[in-house]
């Protein structure tokens, strides 16, 4: 049985993305290296429940490992590699600029080109909607420019997805790009808003509040953004870049008020000015994903939060 390669395997995308392979009985091989970007152990529960699965192989290894990559694939006969290892986070980019772009467009280099020497059918790349910057008008849409990036993570994917098209043109590699928008729900990274927020309220610390609130982002649930890529998987595209949200965008007031509801607490905030890094809104056109993917996000904002709640108050002071 052939195999789908997921990078980044243990993070929070990863491990949806592996545990829905596996449902539906599909071989998978997860590399993570399970760094420091946040706690290790959190990377091991994400991947607890399935990591004795018969039909998952588990490397802790490094994308930058050229050697490694080349012999997974040719070991494990992949056809189809989800590549989702990459340092995230904008605003921890801005410091760290020198192994942003080691990981997220060297990393991804070694993968396009292990794929295209071993005829790899598929290669998803996750993106992110924040190499659209401060963008107008809105929704944003794939033939935007996307050239003015504000910190050097997104500029890092951004750089990503050119590189790939480059692999492309030459050697006929299908490569669908995934512009992920503000994915939220169970196992989501401690340094997103959705979990810092939750750890806030029931602790009782402070909250940063940007810009009074007003701050919009287009939450989209893991479970939709799930079906996107396992889409995505299945359909060689050539190359095509996608976004994947919601379509929905919520100020970060009523983001706080719906988990304000839900869990009965007050949030004590601190308002303070955007950071240069800090786009005004994100909104996802999804109408491209729709019409190439079948995608059909169902989850709304307050149903995925109730159900994120519902998983922080099960996994406790743990997580």
């Amino acid at each position: 049985m052939d195999a789908t390669l997921i990078t980044g395997g243990a993070g929070f995308i990863g491990s949806h993305v592996a545990r829905r392979l596996l449902a539906l009985e599909r071989r998978v091989v997860v590399i993570d290296n399970l760094n420091d970007s946040y706690p290790a152990h959190l990377k091991r529960e994400n991947i607890r429940d399935f990591k004795d699965h018969p039909l998952v192989t588990i490397i802790e290894g490094d994308v930058r490992d050229a050697e490694l990559i080349q012999q997974t694939l040719a070991e494990h006969d992949v056809r189809r590699i989800c590549h989702l290892a990459a340092m995230a986070n904008v605003r921890a980019s801005i410091e760290r600029a020198h192994l942003y772009f080691d990981v997220n467009v060297n990393g991804t280099l070694n993968l396009l080109e292990a794929a295209r020497r071993a005829s790899v059918e598929q290669f998803v790349l996750a993106s992110t909607s924040s190499v659209y910057g401060n963008t107008s008008p809105v929704p944003f849409v794939e033939t935007m420019s996307a050239d003015r990036p504000l910190a050097p993570y997104p500029a890092s994917k951004r750089s990503a997805e050119l590189l790939a098209h480059a692999i492309h043109n030459l050697f006929a590699l299908p490569v669908t790009v995934l512009r992920f928008f503000n994915v939220y729900g169970p196992h989501g990274r401690p340094d997103m808003m959705p979990i810092m927020v939750l750890r806030a309220l029931m602790d009782g610390s402070t909250i940063t509040v940007y810009d009074d609130g007003e701050l919009k982002r287009d939450w989209t649930y893991i479970d939709d953004i799930v079906d996107g890529v396992i889409r995505a998987l299945d359909r060689p595209l050539g190359y095509e870049i996608i976004n994947l949200g919601y379509g929905a965008p919520a100020t970060l007031n009523e983001f706080i008020d719906a988990l304000e509801e839900l869990t009965g607490r007050q949030a004590i905030q601190k308002r303070v000015p955007a950071p240069p890094t800090e786009l005004r809104v994100t909104y996802c056109d999804n109408s491209k994903a729709r019409d190439l993917l079948g995608f059909a996000p169902a989850i709304p904002l307050h149903e995925g939060l109730a159900r994120t709640w519902e998983w922080f108050r099960e996994a406790g002071s743990g997580f």
